[in-house]
C-alpha cells in the first residue's frame, strides 16, 4: 500500500479575506490542494479573477502539515523574498497541510518597502487562517477479518473503539467480515485480533474497488 496516511487538518473551503494597507487593496485567497497539480491550477485560477491586479503573489505547500518536500512560492514583480517566501512560512507553520494560499495586490500609490511587504503578505495569510474553516483528512483502509464464530461477539464490541465501520459479512465454517477504517487504526485493530484470538484471526489489507 502506497500514499500519504497521515491524518492532519485541511481547508474545508476555499476562503477569502480582503484588508487595505496604505491605500493597497490586499485580497487573501486560500484553499485546499492535495496535489501539485491542484496547487498550481489553483493559482492559475486567482490569477484569472484577478488578471487586472499589480501583483498575485503566491504559496503552497502539498502534503502534511510543515512538510517541505513539495513546496512553491513565487514573488511575483514584488521584492525578491518580500513575498512568496514570507507566505510559505506561514503556511509551514500553520497546522495545516494540503494548503496553498495567493494575496493579490491592488496597487494603491504608497510604496511600502520591503518590510511592510514582508509583514502585508504573511499578514494576509495569517488573517486568513485565523477564520479558515478546517475538517480533519483521514485516509481509509479496508480489511477482511475472518474469525471463529466464538470471537464474533467480542470483535464486534471492539469495533467502535477503532473507528471501524462494517461493510459486509458472510457466516460459512467461518465468520468473515468486511471493515472500513482509519489507516492508522488497522494495525492496533489487528494486534487486538490476534491476542484475541489466541493468533487464529485472519486480517488482510483489500482494494476497495
Amino acid at each position: 500500500m502506497t500514499g500519504n496516511f497521515e491524518r492532519y487538518r485541511i481547508p474545508a473551503a476555499t476562503h477569502r479575506v480582503e484588508e487595505e494597507i496604505k491605500r493597497s487593496r490586499f485580497v487573501t485567497t486560500v484553499g485546499y490542494t492535495p496535489t501539485l497539480e491542484a496547487a498550481r491550477a489553483f493559482v492559475s485560477a486567482v490569477r484569472a479573477e484577478f488578471v487586472d491586479a499589480s501583483h498575485n503573489c503566491w504559496a503552497y505547500g502539498v502534503g502534511a502539515p510543515g512538510s517541505s518536500s513539495q513546496i512553491g512560492m513565487s514573488d511575483d514583480g514584488e521584492p525578491h523574498g518580500s513575498a512568496g517566501r514570507p507566505m510559505l512560512t506561514v503556511l509551514l507553520h500553520s497546522g495545516v497541510g494540503d494548503l496553498t494560499a495567493v494575496v493579490t495586490r491592488y496597487f494603491g500609490g504608497t510604496l511600502l518597502g520591503v518590510g511592510g511587504l514582508v509583514r502585508a503578505y504573511s499578514g494576509g495569510v495569517q488573517l486568513a487562517l485565523r477564520t479558515l474553516p478546517t475538517v480533519e483528512r483521514i485516509p481509509w483502509v479496508q480489511l477482511e477479518v475472518v474469525i471463529d464464530y466464538a470471537a464474533v461477539t467480542p470483535f464486534q464490541r471492539m469495533l467502535p473503539e477503532y473507528e471501524a465501520t462494517l461493510l459486509a459479512q458472510e457466516f460459512a465454517v467461518d465468520a468473515t467480515f468486511r471493515l472500513q477504517l482509519p489507516f492508522d487504526r488497522a494495525e492496533p485493530l489487528r494486534a487486538a485480533l490476534v491476542e484475541l484470538t489466541h493468533g487464529q484471526a485472519l486480517v488482510e489489507a483489500v482494494d476497495p474497488g
